[in-house]
């Protein structure tokens, strides 16, 4: 189905949120934590809206301007192969990963592993319960790795959660033996400084070196002491997984006071969040570099040495971005696309009231050689499609899509759903294609929609944080080359060279 005039749509959407100021808190404040949700259960129950806003809603569905609740909607060059729905975990579905014939998501309460073999019919081929959100994972080999930013009672799948007040509780990464897929077996936990919100592989021939990103550090946490500067290191042996450990913790934001260095938020940046640590890093192995989503700033970074990497730039925007949330780079490493997740995911952003600005991609070119390289502002991207005031909507997860010559990737949106964009020219990004559902709801601003969206061996792959696991299939003559792209392992934090 096309939508009759995305116009109209664009127009018209947003008007009561600024009437009402559903929006005013959320576009102020700092997010505590960039998730959905920062226990172990479901979704976010909802919040309810005002009556003007569900009328608002309500009859921007009548006259087609948004989808209706749970509708499922796609341009023209993407089709919908199929969903397979949460099964035995009912958590939030947070991140993918793919090796071979297999695609594993992360959720809230464990992960799940599908046999993609026929993209049309994926079969769940296991299902771990392994409860600390948001289990952000990855593989490499024989191993899988979740990350838990929750604070548990202890390091085993059986834990519950416990205050991160007390000495005892627990967070950081597990560690999985996964050569047998129908039975994946829990083999080390190595726990680190306020957790791991999220991690990311270097992956070498005898050891996979983990950096763990976590933040909001604080005087009454034992294990998550500010200043909270930099990231742990982990380094896992492949023969002997069991001896993980921290091999240290470099320091990104070096400076005074009890932060460091980092973007110092509110009220010196009102609206920002004061940088305690980072979010996400993308590494590029083949180029021995990593950007660094981290709060309030975006910095590049060499890898050269992995335990021990060097920051070669670190730019800040004051005025649009709210929370550096993620990173992806362009094939030849000229560019990086940085992601703002404003309000962390849970509120209605994709509106007229919030604009194209914010909570948006950040598209910086490279400039420069080694470690004279800055990173230089062109342009901002947005979903062209207002979405209703019931759906979070953000810039999240996405990955490149393999064409040679052109800067193309695949990006989740929340309940603004799954976007397909162009930034060959940095200046002017472009929408190609999209995927998206109506509304879980139209009385509540209710948690749902893609999480992550990666494109892998022919086709997209989205984790909807309430309505599973969706496999959509691109046709179009601009990215129809990326399907002779062939890969053994994707985990979209360490980019692959596609073309090596």
């Amino acid at each position: 189905m096309i939508l009759k005039d995305p116009r109209t749509r664009h127009r018209r959407l947003g008007v009561v949120a600024a009437a009402t100021g559903l929006l005013a808190a959320l576009l102020t404040a700092v997010p505590a934590a960039a998730t959905p949700d920062p226990g172990d259960g479901t979704a976010a129950s909802g919040k309810e809206v005002s009556q003007s806003t569900e009328a608002q809603v309500k009859a921007a569905i009548a006259d087609g301007e948004i989808p209706g609740k749970d509708e499922v909607v796609h341009s023209d060059n993407i089709e919908h192969l199929t969903n397979i729905p949460k099964d035995a975990l009912p958590g939030t579905n947070s991140d993918l990963a793919f090796q071979g014939r297999y695609a594993f998501a992360g959720n809230y309460d464990g992960f799940r592993i599908f046999d993609i073999s026929n993209p049309k019919a994926p079969k769940t081929v296991a299902q771990v319960l392994c409860p600390g959100s948001q289990n952000d994972i990855s593989v490499s080999g024989n191993l899988l790795f979740l990350s838990t930013d929750s604070s548990r009672s202890d390091s085993s799948c059986n834990s519950t959660t416990q205050p991160a007040t007390e000495k005892s509780s627990w967070e950081g990464m597990k560690v999985f033996d996964i050569s047998d897929k129908t039975n994946p077996k829990y083999v080390a936990a190595v726990e680190t400084a306020c957790g791991s919100h999220t991690h990311t592989l270097v992956p070498e021939r005898k050891n996979v070196y983990i950096y763990v990103s976590s933040y909001s550090p604080n005087a009454s946490y034992p294990d998550c002491q500010p200043p909270h500067d930099g990231i742990s290191v982990i380094k896992v042996p492949r023969n002997a997984p069991e001896k993980a450990a921290v091999v240290g913790f470099p320091v990104l934001f070096p400076g005074e006071g009890p932060d460091g260095g980092g973007n110092p938020g509110a009220p010196t940046n009102p609206g920002v969040s004061k940088t305690t640590g980072c979010h996400d890093i993308t590494v590029l192995p083949s180029k021995d570099l990593a950007a660094g989503a981290c709060m309030g700033d975006g910095i590049l970074f060499s890898i050269a040495d992995p335990e021990h990497p060097k920051v070669i730039d670190q730019v800040q925007d004051n005025v649009n971005f709210a929370f550096w949330h993620s990173a992806t780079f362009n094939q030849k490493a000229n560019k990086v696309v940085f992601t703002d997740e404003l309000g962390g995911g849970v509120g209605a952003t994709c509106n007229a009231t919030v604009g194209a600005n914010r909570g948006a991609d950040g598209i910086y070119d490279i400039v420069g050689k080694g470690d004279k390289r800055k990173l230089v502002f062109r342009s901002y991207f947005k979903i062209p499609r207002h979405q209703a005031d019931t759906e979070n909507c953000v810039a999240h997860n996405g990955s490149l899509i393999p064409v040679k010559g052109k800067d193309i990737m695949v990006q989740a949106w929340y309940q603004g759903g799954v976007s397909v964009w162009e930034f060959t020219d940095s200046s002017k990004p472009k929408e190609i294609g999209y995927f998206e559902r109506g509304p879980l709801t139209t009385d509540t601003l209710t948690v749902g929609g893609s999480w992550s969206a990666y494109y892998y061996n022919g086709y997209i792959y989205s984790n909807d944080i309430a309505k599973g696991f969706d496999v959509l299939k691109l046709s179009d003559r601009r990215t129809d080359p990326a399907k002779w792209v062939r890969l053994k392992e994707l985990n979209t934090q360490t980019q692959p060279d596609y073309f090596d």
